[in-house]
């Protein structure tokens, strides 16, 4: 399995792991794949109503669940819905609202 992506800060203070591997809930589950469809998002640091549909676990801790197989597209929407990156590291294939966070290769 690849190593983390670091958590991503947005503009407003939203943060959020997005990790895509051959471990994670992604497609496809490939490490090092050339792009993405969907990634797996975890731990934001608050509840998103993007994000309901992807929730795996207890629904009454948003925080502190991971959401598989999240669509790149809907992935855009909620960084630039909270001010676009800021830092952190995006998986390849995530369109993002920023010209200066770090890609990681």
């Amino acid at each position: 399995m690849r190593a983390h992506h670091e958590k991503v800060v947005c503009e407003d203070g939203f943060t959020v792991s997005i990790q895509a591997s051959s471990g994670h809930y992604c497609s496809p589950r490939l490490d090092d794949a050339p792009r993405w469809d969907s990634v797996e998002l975890g731990y934001p640091s608050e509840w998103d109503w993007l994000l309901s549909e992807y929730q795996d676990g207890d629904a009454d801790e948003p925080t502190q669940s991971v959401y598989g197989w999240v669509p790149v597209g809907v992935v855009y929407l909620l960084l630039t819905k909270h001010g676009g990156v800021v830092s952190g590291e995006v998986p390849k294939g995530v369109p993002v609202y920023s010209l200066s966070h770090p890609r990681k290769k």
